[in-house]
Parts: C-alpha cells; sequence; structure tokens
C-alpha cells in the first residue's frame, strides 16, 4: 500500500486494518481473529495499536507475529493460506505480483507455470492442509519451482503432470515433519511481511 498517508486516516481500526492486509493479504483468519486479538492486546501507555508511524507497524508486525505463533496449527495453516499460490497470475494484491514476478517485467514462461501447477498440488498432497509459502525476495518463478522440488524430493523438471499428484504419500499433520514445515511457512509469511513494510513506509 505505497502512498497510504498513515497520519489522516481518521479511522485507527481501519488504518490497522489495512496495515495489515497489506503487510499478510486479506484472509478471514485475519479479520475473525487477528485483528480482534491485536485490539485485546495490551500496548504500553496506548489502548489501542497504532499505525500512523513506522515505529508503530513494527510494534504491530512483532505483535501479530507473536499471536500467529499462538495460535494452534489448524489456525495457523488457514492463515498461511491467505497468500496466494506460487505462479498463480489472477486476482493478485499488488505487492502479491510484484514478489512473484521475482522483480522483473518479463513474464513467467508458461511451461514454469504449468509447473508450478503440478508442484503446487503434489506439495499440498504430500502437507494435507498447508499450501507452499516462501520467501521469494526477488528470485524467479522458476528458482521458486526448484526450490519446491527439492522440498518434495523429487528430479528438477518442466514436466507438467510428473511424478504423479497421487505418488505423494500424506504426511501426518501431527508428525514432526508437518509441523517443522508449518513452523517454516508461518516464519516466511513474517519475512515477507517485514520486507512490505519496507516498501510501503520506506
Amino acid at each position: 500500500m505505497p502512498g497510504h498517508d498513515y497520519d489522516r486516516e481518521p479511522d485507527a481500526e481501519k488504518a490497522l486494518n489495512d496495515v495489515l492486509i497489506a503487510l499478510f493479504e486479506h484472509s478471514d483468519v485475519l479479520v475473525r481473529h487477528l485483528i480482534p486479538e491485536l485490539l485485546a492486546a495490551q500496548y504500553d501507555n496506548v489502548d489501542k495499536p497504532s499505525v500512523y508511524h513506522r515505529a508503530d507497524i513494527e510494534i504491530v508486525l512483532s505483535k501479530s507475529m507473536g499471536i500467529i505463533r499462538s495460535w494452534d496449527p489448524e489456525l495457523q495453516a488457514q492463515f498461511v493460506a491467505g497468500h496466494p499460490r506460487i505462479g498463480e497470475t489472477k486476482n493478485l494484491s499488488v505487492l502479491s505480483s510484484k514478489e512473484q514476478s521475482g522483480g522483473t517485467s518479463q513474464p513467467t514462461p508458461p511451461e514454469v507455470l504449468a509447473r508450478l501447477v503440478h508442484l503446487n498440488a503434489c506439495y499440498e498432497q504430500a502437507y494435507p492442509g498447508l499450501r507452499y509459502i516462501t520467501f521469494v525476495n526477488g528470485r524467479s518463478r522458476a528458482v521458486i519451482a526448484e526450490e519446491m522440488e527439492d522440498k518434495l524430493g523429487i528430479a528438477h523438471s518442466l514436466s507438467p503432470d510428473q511424478p504423479l499428484v497421487h505418488s505423494f504419500t500424506p504426511i501426518d499433520k501431527s508428525s514432526h515433519i508437518w509441523c517443522q514445515e508449518l513452523d517454516r511457512a508461518v516464519e516466511d509469511v513474517g519475512q515477507i511481511a517485514h520486507s512490505r513494510l519496507a516498501k510501503i513506509v520506506g
């Protein structure tokens, strides 16, 4: 949300909502859980969280991540899924579109996009209930595809349908591996938010 004039925002709660959506993407979990919990939290010397200055937003972001880390795994997974899948090209926020483009104006080759669609399906078969999220940090979609292949333990390829989705055995949600992957995704969401903060307020 570059250019947003926080100092003139008449409604503090709306300003908080707008900032959190910019940092984390819109989701039902953000609206129904994170924002109410932030508003109910105790803040030093103020009744409610403020987002009128960068230091205020940094405090809100830190408190937000603390709240998110305290949630049960199911709620955390739903929150992570507020981010679009890697390789999606439609209905993206401005910031997501820029992040997924890897900072270039060149379109992603269609074979890479097709590969990412397949890799997302494979990942969601292997990690039921999770969506693959990563801090792109200027990398291309082709590079992220290789990262996903490494995560899944498969060869680098541009095949749109191999290996078969159902060749992946679902990992139990109560297992250490599944929980570790959820923790990684949550922390990457935090890194994305910190990166976006720099873009929003400089």
